[in-house]
């Protein structure tokens, strides 16, 4: 049975979606995207407040053009205490799709499609995807070892073709996309679309610093570590000065209380915090203490350009 494409599932131009980023995406840059033919997708956590998401969503109604399409990443699990109202204000607002991340989709997916949205799921394996499709999924994330942030552990074409041939969902591939080449590479695997995030870092509409743009120009595929420092679960990061100096390990008290079950959770949801709060400050200012996350596909990124150019060097 032939899967639904990407661009029939958000009736877009092309088969790409401009990833969430953490304090990197925003509205400027989905405007820009859905104007190239491609959906974009904001993290919900990128506004402080519910009314700037809620504003966040109308900029983007009313810019919407046809070809374009545009959605909200939702991080699912306990570390998010404002994930139920940023769903609330998601599908009140009736956003074109939502994707999660880190954590059960089931209350996401049951809420989302009683008002018509779709919902993707991020997966790193087999049985996450198998789970998320039993929950009513309507596509696959397929996020593999080659994406930025918090990527997985099998490669492309393994991941695609193992989920293609063991779910009935779409597979979206995430990571490792750069260029057209890389594009159809992915769709020769099996995926219907591809999910594209660090290549835009270093775009003119970016709301981040020149400098972590100029970064992912000077540094390349070589310079991507994974790092626990930020969020408690392993995280691609530039290998900075500052970077190889802390190291990417957690602290040995992280690592003890990490082993108390009852404690676990609580040390991961104050490293998130902690993490997320010292990301923010090197994604808008420059600090010695600088942390810029990225993933390999900042390889092919030779200058900062608008996204309509990002854009024609992916589908084109």
């Amino acid at each position: 049975m032939e899967k639904q494409s990407l661009t029939s599932l958000l009736q877009i131009t092309h088969p790409v979606i401009m990833a969430p980023m953490f304090l990197v995406s925003n509205t400027k840059m989905v405007i820009e995207g859905m104007k190239s033919g491609i959906a974009g997708c904001i993290p919900a956590l990128n506004y402080r407040t519910l009314e700037e998401l809620r504003a966040s969503i109308h900029e983007l109604k009313a810019a919407k053009v046809s070809g374009g399409s545009f959605g909200y990443n939702l991080i699912v699990n306990k570390s998010n205490v404002k994930y139920k109202e940023q769903l609330r204000i998601l599908c009140e607002e009736r956003v074109d799709f939502i994707l999660t991340s880190l954590g059960s989709p089931e209350e996401t997916i049951r809420e989302a499609h009683k008002v018509g949205i779709k919902v993707f799921c991020d997966v790193t394996d087999l049985a996450f995807a198998k789970k998320v499709e039993s929950l009513g999924a309507d596509a696959l994330i397929a996020v593999n070892n080659q994406a930025g942030g918090h990527r997985g552990n099998i490669d492309p074409e393994t991941l695609i073709k193992q989920l293609n041939e063991n779910t009935k969902l779409p597979v979206i591939s995430a990571g490792g996309v750069s260029k057209k080449s890389d594009l159809d590479t992915m769709l020769n695997y099996g995926a219907v679309g591809v999910s594209v995030g660090s290549p835009f870092i270093a775009s003119n509409e970016a709301g981040v610093s020149q400098e972590y743009k100029q970064a992912c120009v000077d540094y390349g595929a070589k310079d991507i570590v994974m790092t626990e420092r930020i969020s408690g679960t392993p995280c691609t990061v530039i290998n900075t000065p500052y970077v190889q100096k802390v190291g990417t390990k957690q602290s040995w008290i992280e690592t003890l209380l990490n082993k108390n079950k009852s404690l676990k959770k609580w040390v991961k949801m104050i490293r998130f915090y902690i993490g997320m709060k010292a990301t923010e400050k090197a994604a808008k200012q420059v600090t010695y203490k600088t942390v810029w996350v990225a993933g390999p596909s900042i390889e092919n990124t030779t200058a900062i350009l608008p996204i309509k150019e990002i854009v024609k060097k992916i589908v084109s």
